[in-house]
């Protein structure tokens, strides 16, 4: 399917000692992440632009990336998340009027190593059995000396590398009483502000380290809480923690998404952990515990809120696959670990962008 002359050898090496050998696409360079693999058929453009990637090399399940090219209309943000990428075939000559250029244009802009021509299938059951485990990809036989550097390799403060530095009203105001909603950066994708401006709101992004006091300014009619990369207890968040323990107890309806959802569960005493390979693609079944309805969400994540008492009245939605927490309503605020903006689609629970608008106006009646 590729159609790319005399490509060039390169080599994934995993942390347990298993070697793939295949071609390089992209940039050409060593580099080594966390490995992770995603399920979506589409998206590969917002899975790329997507922060939450930070430090990981991300493989595509599905066989075929590139196909209907680089459209930067649908980018989640300006610089690519991923630290590498692997695909079964990359397509060189993609067919879309909205295309612009290749996804190999794509990484060789951003200095993104790519790999292709390996046995994914194989990868991905490896990865399930065993868990998520690190890895390099080098233009070289691995040595030693890579499998040491494999072994040592820890994501270190990754909220800190993608969050933007500086306040920014990236919404405007345009209409009549708009809410103001502020909106925390822990690696935002642009769906999240996006979804919240099409309901008439004004959205002020902070970056990960502001005071409560700073985010209060402005007189927010509620706050956001965004996605982002890494272990959600990582002790590099205690400022974050900090934050949002401050607002928390204002009362102001708060709305967490995946990271955020993760982060509002331990600034209200509940605990995190790692899934054995995470949950990351467009077809995660999740479970409304009140209702009963199954949605199809799109997802990306490896760490959980501890839910000792799955289906309970605070668990709003459990994954249907592996039973883990997927929502915790307070009453007030609420979050989920699945992404309701996501553009790639499936756009199921966008609705719940409006249950965050009621308990905006509900809060302001009281």
């Amino acid at each position: 399917m590729s159609n790319r002359m005399n490509p060039d050898t390169a080599y994934l090496a995993l942390e347990n000692g298993m070697i793939f050998k295949g071609k390089s696409f992209g940039a050409r360079a060593d580099v080594t992440g966390e490995i992770v693999f995603t399920t979506g058929m589409t998206g590969y453009l917002e899975t790329l632009t997507d922060p939450s990637y930070c430090g990981q090399i991300v493989m595509q399940t599905f066989p075929l990336i590139g196909n209907y090219g680089v459209i930067p209309q649908d980018f989640e943000s300006a610089n690519i998340g991923v630290k590498a990428y692997i695909v079964k075939y990359p397509c060189y000559t993609p067919s879309n009027f909205r295309s612009e250029y290749s996804l190999d244009a794509l990484l060789k802009e951003h200095g993104i190593v790519g790999l292709c021509d390996i046995d994914t299938r194989a990868l991905v059951k490896i990865i399930r059995k065993n868990g998520v485990m690190n890895g390099k990809i080098t233009s070289c036989e691995p040595t030693g000396e890579d499998f040491e550097d494999i072994k040592k390799y820890v994501v270190v403060c990754p909220i800190n590398a993608v969050s933007s530095r500086n306040v920014i009203k990236c919404k405007p105001e345009k209409i009549q009483d708009a809410k103001r909603i502020a909106l925390m950066d822990f690696g935002a994708k642009s769906g999240i502000a996006d979804a919240l401006a099409a309901r008439n709101c004004g959205v002020y992004l902070f970056p990960h380290d502001t005071q409560a006091r700073d985010i209060l300014k402005i007189k927010p009619d509620g706050i956001m809480l965004s996605n982002g990369p890494g272990d959600p207890a990582d002790h590099g968040n205690r400022v974050i923690m900090e934050t949002l323990e401050e607002l928390v107890k204002t009362g102001i309806p708060i709305f967490g998404i995946c990271m955020g959802h993760q982060l509002l569960a331990l600034a209200n005493g509940y605990k995190t952990r790692k899934l054995k390979f995470g949950h990351r693609g467009a077809n995660q079944p999740v479970k409304d515990t009140g209702t009963g309805r199954v949605y199809i969400t799109s997802q990306n994540h490896g760490y959980e809120v501890v839910a000792d008492n799955a289906g309970g009245s605070m668990y709003s939605f459990i994954n249907v696959n592996d039973g883990s927490c997927e929502g915790i309503d307070y009453g007030v605020s609420f979050s989920v670990q699945f992404h309701p903006e996501a553009r790639c689609g499936p756009l199921d629970t966008g609705f719940l962008f409006d249950r965050f608008m009621e308990r905006i106006n509900n809060h302001a009646a009281e």
